[in-house]
Parts: C-alpha cells; sequence; structure tokens
C-alpha cells in the first residue's frame, strides 16, 4: 500500500521524489528531467513532472527545513590580504550575519 500523500498518482513514490531531489538540488529544467528519467525506462511528460513539483514541493521543504542551518539571510563579506608564492593575494569570504564577530 502507497503512504497516502501519493495515492491516486501513477508513478511509484520513489520516481516522484527522485524528480523533486534533482529538481530542487541541481539547476536543471523539466524536459531535462524527463531525459534523465527516459534514461531508466521511465516514460514521463514534463507537465507531469512540473504537476509534481507544485504539488509536493511545500511538504519537502517542511520536512528538510529542520535539517537546514540558520540563516538571518544576511551576509557581509570579508576581505584580507595573504602572500602566496611571494604575492600578494586578496582574498574574500562571505560570512553570515550570525557567525560574523562585531
Amino acid at each position: 500500500m502507497r503512504p497516502k500523500e501519493f495515492r491516486y498518482r501513477h508513478f511509484i513514490p520513489e520516481v516522484i521524489l527522485q524528480c523533486l531531489r534533482w529538481y530542487l538540488r541541481y539547476p536543471i529544467s523539466y524536459r531535462q528531467l524527463v531525459e534523465m528519467v527516459s534514461e531508466r525506462g521511465i516514460i514521463v511528460d514534463h507537465t507531469t513532472i512540473f504537476r509534481w513539483i507544485q504539488h509536493y514541493v511545500s511538504e519537502f521543504e517542511k520536512r528538510i527545513r529542520w535539517y537546514a542551518r540558520p540563516s538571518s539571510g544576511s551576509l557581509r563579506v570579508d576581505e584580507t590580504y595573504i602572500k602566496i608564492k611571494g604575492k600578494w593575494k586578496c582574498l574574500y569570504r562571505a560570512l553570515d550575519k550570525i557567525w560574523s564577530y562585531h
């Protein structure tokens, strides 16, 4: 028996979740996802993947939010100079507001 979130879907939950993971993790299009899934022998249309994303992404985000690192949304840039092989180079790094020292 399927979990209630995936009832009345024509595809198994593993296919849906794999498409969600790939879409949310990598900068790819729906048509590229169709190609990737078709290489595994599964025929699906790009509009179906679009509907999966629209339907499941909010629940997916709620479940992974607990694992995400807290961020204030504000970043600061720290600039320093270091010597590399006898030449001075500028080193930039982004610091989250929570972790920066005042």
